[in-house]
């Protein structure tokens, strides 16, 4: 039986405009799950209430095998959310200092290495550091104390390819062992279609999917047709659609299955961003 990291049943949390409702997800080890979803769609306070930084109405959390978030599982876990999460008139190397003193379980020599891997100056200060620097630095300070579960909300939003494709490559090596997991929230999904083991899609507050990314991948397709051949359409087949000028855009689950069905069609890939959009933006079957 596959052991969970993170385990989320049936968490609400309401707003005077918002509401996260009946919100349920796994984060089995040894995986990444990315955490995708418009601007809105909860994805942020979904982590939050998960984590204990906002109380929750409904739902049990699950962290690391403890429902009961004590200092030392909290210890075990890494978090990083977008912008800068420590006092511009550190160093890393001082900030290391600090923080040595916070964890019990501060790892120095790692620290240290990782620094060097994606080249982070240890004596510039983080308010001389670009945004890609920051961003790595704030990953490996999660990354040295121990953790098993980083939860990651928008870490690589308006960096460049070559400082994601440095924290992928890292966030790929953290899970190798089977023992850690990542929660990465990310509205860069060709990302998390490098990265990623399981989606999970979160519209309006609620989960429309938790599924693997290679069934999404490699299984879902888009039907594009006509309206003719739209209406004859088994419903059964239809997951969302959309009008566009001149046709149809369908989403179905197995592509090989709905060229079969109907030979005649065009059915191309999906990629994680159409996905979302149809579901979004068209209507569901």
């Amino acid at each position: 039986m596959t052991e969970m990291a993170l385990t989320v049943r049936g968490l609400c949390k309401a707003y005077p405009r918002f509401r996260l409702e009946d919100v349920s997800l796994n984060v089995p080890r040894g995986t990444v799950v990315g955490l995708i979803g418009e601007n809105g769609a909860g994805k942020s306070t979904l982590i939050s209430a998960a984590l204990g930084l906002v109380k929750r109405d409904a739902g049990a959390v699950s962290v690391l095998g403890k429902e009961t978030l004590d200092a030392k599982t909290l210890g075990q876990v890494g978090v990083v959310f977008d912008g800068n999460n420590f006092p511009d008139v550190l160093s890393p190397a001082k900030l290391g200092r600090v923080l040595s003193r916070i964890y019990p379980s501060w790892d120095e020599p790692g620290y240290a290495a990782l620094l060097e891997r994606l080249g982070v100056p240890p004596d510039q200060k983080l308010s001389e550091m670009s945004k890609g620097t920051r961003t790595k630095l704030s990953i490996v300070t999660a990354l040295s104390h121990g953790s098993r579960l980083l939860v990651l909300d928008e870490p690589t939003s308006g960096l460049d390819p070559v400082v994601r494709d440095d924290i992928l490559d890292l966030l790929w090596d953290f899970v190798q062992d089977e023992q850690n997991a990542v929660l990465i929230s990310s509205h860069i999904t060709s990302d998390l279609e490098k990265v990623a083991d399981y989606i999970v899609f979160l519209n309006q507050g609620r989960v429309v999917f938790e599924k693997p990314k290679d069934e999404l991948r490699y299984q879902y397709g888009i039907l594009k047709c006509g309206e003719t051949q739209f209406a004859a359409l088994d419903r059964a087949d239809i997951l969302a659609y959309r009008k566009q000028d001149y046709e149809w855009d369908v989403l179905v689950a197995d592509k090989a299955a709905a060229q079969r069905k109907y030979p005649g069609a065009v059915i191309d890939p999906a990629s994680i961003d159409d996905i979302m959009l149809l579901y979004i933006k068209g209507v569901q079957g």
